[in-house]
């Protein structure tokens, strides 16, 4: 009995924690869907990161599936490259396993790294919730420093209604060396699979 209250303590404390703004994030080593290896720090010339925990099988995440697209086109050329990571558990999701990731991504012409966190060591700690979600980066002398964390926009049923486009907003600012004024919001999206 020790042992499950133990588990449930453990658990209780670090769900939900993860970077906050501000924080430094430490770099990763994972699978990319043409199977090699994939690390923040294979990018030399980046000034940052648009990091998004996304997956296949979520309603909200291939909705935004064209936004991160355009995000990528827009800021990869910039110095902010998008880096998808998928969080699922693939036997609770087979869907958003490696060769569906695979196809996924050539469907939709991904011009983007779409890793898997296949032993699922790395969403815990950014801290992702939900597929999708949004953690901009900038690279400084410390590290990689966390700069926003949350949704892309505020619409996820309609871009064409979006009013405030957080992501954008976020690298937009960092692009011109000033502070990012909204530095966390909510993201929507499905729970990610455990």
């Amino acid at each position: 009995m020790s042992l499950f209250l133990a588990i449930i303590f453990i658990t209780a404390f670090t769900v939900g924690n993860g970077y906050k703004v501000g924080d430094v994030a430490e770099d990763f080593k994972l699978k990319n869907i043409d199977g090699k290896m994939v690390s923040l720090s294979d990018y030399q010339d980046a000034k940052g990161f648009i990091v998004t925990f996304t997956c296949n099988t979520c309603p909200y995440a291939v909705m935004y599936e064209d936004r991160i697209i355009a995000l990528n086109n827009k800021y990869e050329s910039k110095g902010y490259p998008v880096i998808a990571i998928m969080p699922n558990n693939v036997k609770v999701k087979p869907g958003d396993a490696l060769p569906e990731m695979k196809k996924r991504a050539e469907e939709k012409d991904f011009t983007f790294p779409y890793l898997i966190d296949a032993d699922q060591s790395v969403y815990p700690k950014f801290g992702a919730t939900k597929t999708p979600h949004m953690f901009v980066l900038q690279k400084t002398d410390k590290g990689n420093v966390v700069k926003y964390i949350g949704a892309i926009d505020n619409n996820y049923k309609d871009a064409t209604a979006v009013t405030t486009k957080y992501v954008e907003n976020a690298v937009d600012a960092l692009l011109k060396g000033e502070s990012v004024k909204e530095t966390e919001t909510k993201a929507i999206g499905c729970s990610i699979k455990v």
